[in-house]
C-alpha cells in the first residue's frame, strides 16, 4: 500500500503555496521563487520601520506577543526561512538542495536609520528568501535586503508571508496571506488531509514531480548594494573607502549622510552600482579593519 505524505503547512502556514506550485503552476517552467517566509522577522522589521525603535526593543515586543520564541535564533538568523526555501526549490524548481548549502544572514544588525536611508532610495527592508535557476547554478540566499516600495514584497506587514513564483510562460504569480498562527496552519493541515482522502477515493496517488536537478548553489548575486557605515568622524574617511572600492573594481553610485548625528557614532550610506556580491565582500574584508569604524559595515543587496 502506497503511503502519501503532504506538507502544505510546512511553508507559509495557511497560504496554499505548496499546492499552488505543485498543481496550479505544474504546466509552467518555473525558474525563480522569492518571498517573505518568516513572519517573526517580518513583524520585527515592520515594527522597527513604523515605530523607529531598536532591533532589541522590537524583538522583545515580538516575544511578548508570542511571535518570537524565547530563543529566536532560528528566525532571526534566517535558518527557518532557508529550510522553507529548500522545500520551495524542490517543489517549484525541482532542485534537490540541502538547506545548509544556502547562505543565511541575520537581521539583527538592522537599525531604524537603515529604514530612513532605504526610504530615501524609494525602498524598504525585508528578510527575503530568493532562489533562481541560471544555467547549471542555483542562486539562493536568505538575507535582509532593500526592496522597492512598489514591490508586493514591500507591502507585506506584520507576521504575513508572501511568495512570488516566476515562470517562463506564465510570468509572475503571487501567493500571500497569514503565514503563522494556529488557525491558518490548521487550515493547511486539514486541506492536506482532504487532499489525501480525495486521492484515495479517485485511486490516484499524490506523487510529486521527480527531482531533476542537483545544481551548484551560490549566493554570488549581481545587484546594486547598500553599505551603511557607523564611524568616528574625521577627514578622509570617504576617500579611503572610495580607494578600496575602486581597487576592487567597484563603482560608487551615491553617498548619503543623515544630519545631526553625534560625531562619535556617525551613520552614512554608500550605494554601489551593480556588481557581484563576492566583490563587495572582498572589499569589506579591508574596509572593516579601518580604525574609524565603530562597528562593521552593514551590507545589504538592493533587489
Amino acid at each position: 500500500m502506497k503511503q502519501q505524505i503532504v506538507f502544505g503547512a510546512s511553508v507559509a502556514g495557511g497560504v496554499p503555496v505548496i499546492s499552488g506550485l505543485h498543481e496550479g503552476l505544474a504546466g509552467d517552467e518555473l525558474f525563480k521563487i522569492c518571498g517573505i517566509l518568516n513572519g517573526t522577522c517580518n513583524y520585527i522589521l515592520s515594527q522597527i520601520e513604523s515605530n523607529g525603535i531598536s532591533f532589541a526593543t522590537a524583538l522583545r515586543e515580538a516575544q511578548k506577543l508570542g511571535f518570537a520564541e524565547a530563543d529566536p535564533t532560528e528566525d532571526i538568523d534566517g535558518l527557518d526561512a532557508r529550510a522553507k526555501l529548500a522545500i520551495l526549490a524542490r517543489v517549484g524548481l525541482h532542485c534537490n538542495v540541502r538547506p545548509e548549502s544556502i547562505v543565511a544572514r541575520s537581521i539583527a544588525a538592522i537599525d531604524s536609520v537603515d529604514f530612513e536611508y532605504a526610504n530615501q532610495l524609494g525602498c524598504t527592508i525585508r528578510q527575503i528568501s530568493w532562489a533562481e535557476l541560471k544555467g547549471d547554478d542555483l542562486f539562493a540566499a536568505v538575507q535582509p535586503a532593500l526592496v522597492e516600495l512598489a514591490s508586493p514584497l514591500a507591502r507585506v506587514e506584520g507576521s504575513q508571508n508572501l511568495v512570488m513564483a516566476t515562470g517562463t510562460y506564465g510570468g509572475e504569480t503571487v501567493f500571500g496571506g497569514h503565514g503563522a498562527g494556529g488557525h491558518p496552519t490548521a487550515v493547511a493541515v486539514v486541506s492536506d488531509i482532504l487532499a489525501i482522502a480525495r486521492a484515495k477515493q479517485s485511486a490516484m496517488s499524490y506523487a510529486g514531480q521527480p527531482v531533476e536537478k542537483t545544481p551548484a548553489v551560490t549566493a554570488d548575486f549581481t545587484t546594486k548594494h547598500y553599505l551603511r557605515f557607523m564611524v568616528r568622524d574625521r577627514p578622509g574617511i570617504i576617500a579611503s573607502l572610495a580607494t578600496i572600492l575602486s581597487q576592487c573594481g567597484i563603482n560608487i553610485d551615491s553617498v548619503l549622510q543623515k544630519p545631526g548625528c553625534p560625531k562619535s557614532h556617525l551613520p552614512f550610506l554608500i550605494t554601489l552600482e551593480e556588481c557581484k556580491a563576492s566583490l563587495v565582500e572582498r572589499a569589506l574584508e579591508q574596509i572593516n579593519s579601518l580604525d574609524s569604524l565603530v562597528q562593521p559595515c552593514l551590507h545589504l543587496p538592493i533587489l
